[in-house]
């Protein structure tokens, strides 16, 4: 069986790299012009001048052009040299869910796991305790990797996934499962003939 591409992981790391950037709009930095705006919704807010930390509780979603991320609280702050950090977690018997839209490309990546952190000072993205990542084509599920922890490294491209004691797989596993090529761009064809016929 062909292992997913670090593409699969990749796809998310943009989405989740905007936790990064919630420390500096905490802090009214301007952020660059060519980046979208995020808009976060919860129901409090408590920003820490000091420590340089923003915590959001209860129902958070955050939007940040096509990345919507939900989680129970989501916790930012920027250390002394200017790295950024974020840790998204979830309540018992919830999870954190990042999903991260690609319409030219008809394909949806989504997250899951019981908390998501970002490390700026590495550039590393993980996805702790029943860890998973899709990618859907046209609403369709085509590779998909699951154990109880997926990092991604941003700085070399690569990602690593481990099994253990709460993993999503079976048998405290890593399970990854991936298509053939071909029937992903034969689905990408049924959406683009689909998506034609309604225009």
């Amino acid at each position: 069986m062909k292992i997913p591409s670090p593409a699969l992981i990749a796809a998310i790391a943009a989405g989740i790299l905007s936790l990064a950037s919630l420390a500096a709009a905490a802090q009214d930095k301007p952020a660059p012009k060519d980046e979208p705006d995020t808009v976060i919704l919860s129901d409090t807010l408590h920003y820490d001048d000091v420590n340089k930390t923003s915590t959001f509780t209860g129902n958070v979603i955050l939007t940040r052009g096509t990345m919507t991320l939900r989680g129970d609280k989501l916790v930012t702050r920027e250390d002394a040299q200017g790295n950024q950090f974020g840790t998204a977690t979830a309540e018992k018997g919830r999870v954190v869910t990042i999903r991260q839209e690609n319409p030219e490309k008809f394909e949806t990546i989504i997250a899951t796991g019981l908390q998501a952190d970002y490390a700026g000072s590495s550039g590393d993205i993980t996805l702790t305790g029943q860890a998973t990542v899709t990618r859907q084509i046209c609403g369709q599920a085509f590779d998909n990797v699951r154990g109880a922890r997926i990092i991604y490294h941003e700085k070399s491209g690569t990602y690593e996934a481990f099994g253990g004691q709460n993993s999503a797989a079976a048998g405290g596993r890593v399970r990854s499962l991936a298509q053939p090529q071909s029937r992903i761009d034969q689905a990408i064809a049924r959406c683009k003939a689909k998506k034609a016929g309604r225009s």
